[in-house]
């Protein structure tokens, strides 16, 4: 694969993990604050659903595409630009691994508020609290390693 191919859907693969990332809790955050539990029951699967189809396949690529950008321009893995690309993809994906969990959780949770017409357990509001207090990390974890993805600065030296 050429590089100029190889970069594009590195970007287009980040465009999309990011997108999909940052869309997906917006309208969850938003539909969670809005109360309509059958809102909230659909939001929920829509993004277990987007997960799957969007952000997986782009937390794969990202590392893989990453590094053989990487090994194709001749930078090595420990360019301080890239190893601290990489730990913060790491600090991402410590996080995202359980909000994953925490949302097919929260949907199977609210599909059953659905099917029994009752409200949301306090066990899903505690699950809501902690999916959000792991995305902040995450997001500004994403956010550094595009900044850093750009402008790959030179740090240290």
């Amino acid at each position: 694969m050429s590089y100029l191919a190889l970069k594009y859907l590195h970007i287009l693969s980040m465009v999309l993990l990011f997108g999909t990332g940052l869309g997906s809790a917006f309208y969850k955050w938003m539909s969670d604050h809005n109360g309509n539990v059958i809102n909230i029951a659909t939001t929920n699967r829509h993004v277990v659903l987007a997960d799957w189809i969007f952000t997986t396949p782009t937390v794969i690529f990202q590392p893989i595409s990453g590094i053989w950008l990487a090994s194709i321009m001749g930078i090595p893995l420990m360019t301080p630009w890239i190893a601290i690309s990489l730990a913060l993809y790491a600090v991402a994906g410590i996080c995202w691994l359980p909000v994953v969990w925490l949302q097919i959780r929260m949907r199977d949770l609210s599909k059953i508020a659905v099917d029994t017409q009752t409200p949301l357990t306090q066990q899903y509001w505690r699950y809501a609290r902690i999916w959000f207090y792991l995305g902040v990390p995450a997001f500004i974890a994403m956010m550094l390693i595009v900044f850093l993805m750009i402008f790959k600065p030179t740090i240290g030296g």
